[in-house]
């Protein structure tokens, strides 16, 4: 098959489908099935794996999308009104040298910004919502929501901004009053603007073509006057052509009144460029934004930049800072005497307004008069420019700031906002939007004060444009391999300085102001990132970031060599699905949440009756995130319990983050269950100390697994869980606890490190440690002494140390004969049978135990029997009671260890903890 340009492409639903060599239901590849599925737009989904015989198809109606020129809508914005209404009297301020500098600052800014903002536009398809879509996607919700909402605002205020300096130029009467004057008009001026944006897109278009074809003509106009020989009327308004003179006597500064300082005349100047993001803010209105955005964008910041510098100069050039305007100040004779300024040489004499600070003319004077307009062909093309740039940035401003925040509130980032994202007609037009932006727009119109207006949309601008800077910074920096911008004349190193350049102006500009607008951004940061948490994945850097950290640190790790101040138990739970044991999950939880690792793993040994495999795992780490247990989650399919935990040993981890420690919950269920069950239970616990990993065994006492849901089923999701309904001890942050700890064989210390971490939780906190060691009464006193030295060399507090004397006494015969009675089931009982060896019985069922290994380990069942009894003497009202595990002597048989375990755990109405650590040190109390 043949290729067809964009062009000349066929309509999608006519289009054959195309298909792979290996299978007519495979196909090959194709734009569509990379594409995010957008509304009005054909979706199409590959075969998936399990199934490649049919395809999902979801057609909708193509719908055109109106194409808009980037570049007039960037020149329209970006010309404004500073352009006409004060980039003169800044010349006059700051000078020429200066006022250029200004301007290479404020587009070095911009520069690097639209820079930024093109590689941001390039790397994938732009939806609707331009800068705020882009950020956003970027470096992800919590920043990209923050500038998105200040962002909007900022355009809002540009509205006001705009329509304010329209409504400054004088219209020969006055109505009430200046500032009165500028309050009616602006208000009547935006509302006419309001119903041109509810003709639609088209509409607006079309008033924004004869905006830029009126401006060409004002520039046209400005350009000629400056070649035409000015009249005596000129002249005395201050205008002389271009002279050497008043070039150079305008190169300098001369700064005046509360504004005149640099950065002041920069903050009023800056709105000038802050139109460099239109085009991208309708970026869901452009064809093909990928490419519009950067050629567009680039090329307004030239052509805007080249006509703020020629109009600096030309100005600079042939207008002195001061003239009366009356013909009178004309000298007759050749005599200067007393004459200040370059126009003595000229033959004007304005040295008296001067002196007396009344000269209402000039470049420093823009209240009377448009200095463009004096110097230009025609006063009246010159208006008509100042209608067309403030009117097309105020309409153009208008319509972005609602689309902005149109797709804020589709991301329903923010409560109460979902109102404004509703759109009307086949553009999708923010009505809503648009009455909230006009609002705004009339609120701030009611200030009237141009200057100080212009500041604080300077402030939000440079926000705006160090996060957009910073965004692009962190992708190139993260080097994720889904960052590939098209637009290649980018570098991460111009990004960064747009970043800390626009900070730092902000703080020169308006001190206050940029602290309150950081303060803002944070707040609205720390209350998407802590309070709201959307549910969203839109591949943002910080996502990349955090992967090549943990990468980085992961791979560090492999040179850093184990200590034992470092020890840290890096568990591997045994949960099966992990809402079937909350307890188990709970348990480790509480000592490994921000210490350790903890993985939950789950052996199927049926998986035809399972869900599929990312499925389950997807279902399962929502309800450990649910539960907020820091927790990974991953299964095996094996053919028993004892090679799923062999697998699970080898293969969880990665490097240094490797589990050191199994935790397996106790078969409480042993006695029914088969002979090959309880084998593989026991030998997955050989193999662990085979792994040299430290083992720890609990065990929930009937009605403590799960104190508020009887009825909970094994196949319960946590769609349908709430978290009240499954609380565990361990969760449970009510009333005083105590944790005993019998410690009869030294393990390394894993038994004492476990309570600890334990006790450093909220809910455990106030718990009280009592441990229970074995001793002689001959010498309780030293024991007693001795231990509680140790554990003050490992600085652990405990409440008492507990010397048990009566270990070795007999166990009460009843216990004895309960123990007896649960082995019964599992004896060979060889010496009754006759003629049969015991290796052949053994052969047959070699978990069973014969009369002899009974006799032999019964001194060993007995001591399991008595300390039983100790236990249940002791620590009766326990929280929790941690127990040294035996370690089963290698022909110990399967079913007699097991009944070990129960015998020593059985009766307690609390949890129970075996404990066994590897053999090596977990503790220690020196410094190195």
């Amino acid at each position: 098959t043949g290729t067809k340009s964009a062009s000349g492409q066929k309509d999608s639903n006519m289009e054959p489908r195309k298909t792979s060599i290996y299978n007519t239901i495979d196909t090959a590849p194709q734009l569509e099935y990379y594409a995010n599925t957008l509304p009005h737009q054909e979706i199409k989904i590959r075969p998936s794996l399990d199934v490649l015989r049919k395809t999902f198809e979801v057609s909708f109606p193509p719908v055109g999308k109106t194409s808009h020129c980037c570049v007039m809508r960037c020149m329209l914005n970006i010309w404004g009104v500073i352009l006409f209404l004060r980039l003169t009297w800044i010349t006059s301020q700051a000078g020429i040298v200066l006022s250029l500098v200004i301007i290479a600052m404020a587009v070095s800014v911009t520069t690097t910004t639209a820079l930024s903002i093109s590689a941001i536009a390039t790397n994938g398809r732009v939806k609707s919502g331009g800068t705020y879509f882009m950020i956003s996607r970027t470096l992800g919700p919590e920043l990209g929501a923050s500038i998105g909402l200040i962002f909007s605002i900022a355009n809002a205020l540009a509205v006001a901004l705009h329509t304010v300096g329209f409504s400054e130029v004088g219209y020969g009467t006055i109505m009430v009053d200046a500032l009165n004057d500028v309050r009616i008009i602006g208000v009547v001026t935006v509302t006419i603007l309001l119903f041109i944006t509810f003709g639609g897109m088209d509409w607006e278009a079309k008033a924004q073509i004869f905006f830029f074809i009126v401006l060409m003509a004002s520039f046209a106009d400005y350009l000629v006057g400056t070649l035409i020989p000015p009249s005596l009327q000129k002249k005395s308004q201050g205008f002389f052509g271009y002279n050497k003179d008043v070039f150079i006597e305008n190169l300098t500064p001369n700064w005046r009144g509360p504004d005149g300082n640099f950065f002041r005349q920069f903050a009023i100047f800056f709105p000038a460029c802050t139109g460099i993001l239109s085009g991208a803010n309708i970026s869901g209105d452009l064809k093909d934004p990928s490419t519009a955005i950067p050629k567009g964008t680039l090329m307004a910041i030239f052509c805007t930049t080249l006509s703020y510098v020629v109009i600096v100069v030309t100005s600079g050039a042939s207008v002195v800072r001061d003239a009366s305007g009356n013909m009178t100040d004309l000298m007759t004779g050749n005599s200067t005497d007393g004459c200040l300024g370059p126009a003595c040489k000229l033959g004007w004499n304005f040295t008296k307004c001067v002196q007396s600070q009344a000269c209402s003319e000039g470049l420093a004077n823009y209240s009377q008069v448009l200095v463009m307009g004096l110097m230009s062909g025609s006063y009246y093309l010159i208006v008509a420019g100042i209608f067309a740039a403030t009117l097309s940035s105020a309409l153009g401003f208008l319509v972005s700031a609602p689309k902005i925040f149109q797709c804020l509130c589709k991301d329903n980032v923010y409560p109460y906002i979902i109102f404004f994202a509703k759109g009307y007609g086949k553009n999708n037009e923010p009505l809503r939007g648009y009455i909230l932006t006009y609002l705004i727009a009339v609120a701030i119109i009611l200030v009237a004060q141009l200057n100080i207006i212009a500041p604080i949309i300077s402030n939000f601008f440079l926000c705006s444009y160090a996060l957009i800077n910073l965004s692009c910074f962190h992708a190139s920096l993260v080097n994720s391999p889904g960052w590939r911008p098209a637009f290649k004349y980018y570098n991460k190193w111009t990004a960064l300085y747009g970043a800390l350049a626009s900070i730092a102006l902000m703080f020169a500009f308006t001190w206050w102001a940029a602290l309150i607008t950081w303060t803002v951004i944070s707040l609205l940061f720390l209350y998407i990132a802590y309070l709201k948490k959307p549910n969203v994945n839109w591949g943002s850097s910080i996502q990349a970031s955090s992967y090549n950290m943990a990468l980085s640190f992961s791979v560090s790790l492999t040179d850093v060599n184990d200590h034992v101040k470092n020890f840290r138990p890096q568990c591997l739970v045994m949960t099966g699905p992990p809402q079937q044991r909350p307890a188990l999950v709970d348990f480790v939880g509480c000592f490994t949440k921000h210490v350790s690792l903890m993985i939950c793993g789950n052996i199927i040994m049926e998986p035809e009756k399972q869900t599929p495999f990312q499925d389950s795992t997807d279902q399962y780490v929502k309800w450990l995130n649910k539960r907020k247990v820091r927790s990974f989650y991953t299964q095996f399919t094996a053919d028993s319990l004892r090679d799923g935990v062999r697998y699970l040993i080898q293969a969880s981890g990665l490097g240094k983050l490797k589990p050191n420690t199994l935790v397996l919950g106790f078969k409480s269920n042993w006695m029914e269950s088969s002979p090959k069950s309880i084998e593989d239970y026991i030998h997955a616990i050989y193999d662990t100390f085979d792994s040299k990993y430290c083992l720890c065994i609990l065990r929930m006492m009937d009605g403590l697994d799960i104190t508020d849901h009887s009825d909970f089923k094994a196949n319960d999701t946590s769609e349908n869980i709430n978290s009240d309904q499954i609380k565990t001890v361990f969760k449970n942050s009510g009333g005083k606890k105590t944790i005993d700890i019998y410690w009869i064989a030294d393990d390394g210390g894993l038994i004492l490190l476990v309570p600890y971490l334990l006790t450093r939780r909220k809910c455990w906190r106030s718990g009280k440690i009592r441990v229970f060691i074995l001793g002689d009464e001959e010498n309780i006193e030293e024991s007693r002494d001795a231990m509680i030295a140790l554990l003050k060399r490992f600085r652990i507090d405990v409440t008492e140390v507990v010397v048990m004397t009566d270990t070795e006494r007999s166990p009460q015969s009843k216990n004895m004969n309960r123990f007896l009675e649960s082995v019964a089931p599992y004896r060979l009982y060889d010496e009754q049978q006759e003629g049969v060896s015991v290796q052949e019985l053994k052969q047959k069922e070699p978990w069973k135990i014969s009369d002899k290994q009974l006799e032999a380990f019964r001194l060993k069942s007995e001591r399991k029997v008595r300390l039983n009894e100790i236990i249940r003497r002791n620590s009766q009202n326990t929280t929790l009671v941690l127990v040294s595990l035996p370690v089963p002597h290698g022909n110990c048989p399967s079913a007699l260890y097991i009944a070990w375990l129960d015998a020593l755990t059985c009766g307690l109405h609390c949890p129970v903890v075996l404990v066994r650590g590897n053999q090596e040190n977990v503790l220690t109390f020196y410094c190195q």
